[in-house]
């Protein structure tokens, strides 16, 4: 069972996600292009956001934590991002369901966030696999997602339902635990 606690950088807050959370994250999710590539909207309408949090965000404590990204200067929501399928049987999870405010992506905040979420994972759950997923057409996540250092694996055709009754063809990215000293060191070294 994931051990549920904040963490943090000198700018950047990940907390556990609370009911309180969600007026900012409500906020944070108002730009339109941001939900292009996943799928669903969860901060549509208020209702959505409640449902979300209710019905998905608290699912099953022993596969998925879900974070609110806080900016620790100003104390805004920025987003949310979550490390989930936990699969103790072979020590792996996946980092995913990011969501970050338009004004706040192309900043610090994805780094400082996955650093995070990859420092949890590796040195304090033992963690030996991490692996991303992203919408094939996605380049931004793409190249975040290259950015933290992860490798590129494949695409995954069609395994994926959207809600427009279209299939997603998913690009699949690792970190494995004998790749995380030198990518730790490195997104270290961006923070």
């Amino acid at each position: 069972m994931f051990t549920v606690q904040s963490h943090q950088t000198d700018k950047l807050l990940l907390a556990p996600l609370e009911d309180k959370h969600l007026a900012g994250l409500y906020q944070a999710g108002q730009c339109a292009e941001i939900w292009q590539w996943v799928f669903m909207n969860y901060t549509k309408t208020r209702q959505t956001l409640n449902d979300w949090f209710i019905n998905t965000a608290q699912f099953d404590a022993e596969q998925q934590v879900v974070f609110t990204i806080i900016d620790k200067a100003s104390g805004q929501v920025l987003g949310t991002t979550r490390l989930f399928k936990l699969d103790k049987h072979n020590n792996s999870a996946e980092i995913g369901h990011t969501f970050i405010g338009a004004r706040w992506q192309r900043s610090f905040v994805n780094t400082h966030a996955k650093y995070l979420l990859l420092r949890y994972a590796f040195d304090e759950l033992g963690l030996v696999r991490i692996s991303f997923n992203t919408h094939e057409q996605n380049q931004q996540s793409r190249n975040a997602i290259m950015r933290l250092g992860a490798r590129f694996e494949g695409i995954s055709y069609k395994n994926k339902l959207l809600a427009d009754g279209s299939y997603r063809n998913t690009a699949k990215f690792s970190i494995i635990d004998q790749q995380w000293p030198t990518i730790k060191s490195q997104l270290e070294g961006k923070l």
